[in-house]
């Protein structure tokens, strides 16, 4: 018979394996074939993910699934089973796990899967397995959320241009034109101050015949001589 203590490591393994199912999500794997170099591979990929992959005891596993009412799960508990979960990504397990399905179909076989304390099929970790990882995910949810306000921002600045200059003319063109519209409105104003003297030349002729044409004395007529001054004159 075991000894107390063999008991005892037993059931803290037994109580470990059914905090897990009920808590995490993880696949059921039959790695029978599986070399040394390829499972070394896996279980780095498993890690680098927070992915807790090892090799489970089938006896030990039925006692842990029965604690949770997973009773389905007693069938695929034959042969070599390995167990891979994760507490931070559900969907990490399975990702992986069907990537190594398809690279070695023959030997690395998924057998079911657990996920928020239901039982999964082999078909549903497969579909499960091709949502994107957690960080893409939360990447394209605060996408979606931002989305709206970008759009808001969009139009606002459109308005904007649209409001101060035409709306297919740039900023940068926009600045530079200013200054040639005031120098367009103040250039009639210089060269009519040019322009005034030149006139001033022009009409100072058609002055001055004025005033000589008023000067000249003008010739009055020769008084008529009466008989009084003839007889005189003889």
């Amino acid at each position: 018979m075991p000894s107390e203590k063999i008991l005892a490591e037993k059931k803290k393994i037994v109580e470990s394996m059914t905090e897990s199912l009920k808590s995490q999500a993880g696949v059921f794997v039959d790695y029978k074939g599986i070399t040394v170099v390829e499972d070394t591979e896996m279980r780095v990929k498993m890690r680098d993910a927070n992915v807790n992959y090892s090799v489970i005891r089938n006896r030990l596993m039925k006692l842990a699934i029965k604690n949770v009412g997973f009773d389905e799960l007693d069938s695929i508990l034959v042969g070599t089973t390995s167990l891979a979960i994760s507490k931070d990504d559900p969907i990490a397990p399975a990702r992986i796990v069907k990537e190594y399905s398809d690279k070695l179909p023959n030997y690395f076989e998924i057998k079911a899967g657990f996920m928020d304390g239901r039982i999964l099929s082999v078909d549903e970790v497969k579909s499960i397995a091709s949502i994107p990882a957690l960080p893409i995910l939360q990447a394209q949810f605060l996408g979606t959320l931002l989305a709206p306000i970008t759009s808001l921002a969009v139009v606002l600045k459109a308005a904007a241009e649209k409001g101060g200059a035409p709306a297919d003319a740039p900023a940068e063109v926009k600045a530079e034109e200013a200054p040639a519209e005031v120098v367009a409105e103040e250039a009639p104003t210089e060269a009519a101050a040019e322009e005034t003297p030149a006139k001033a030349a022009e009409e100072a002729p058609a002055e001055a015949a004025v005033e000589v044409s008023v000067e000249k004395p003008v010739k009055k007529p020769a008084a008529k001589k009466t008989k009084e001054d003839t007889a005189t004159e003889e």
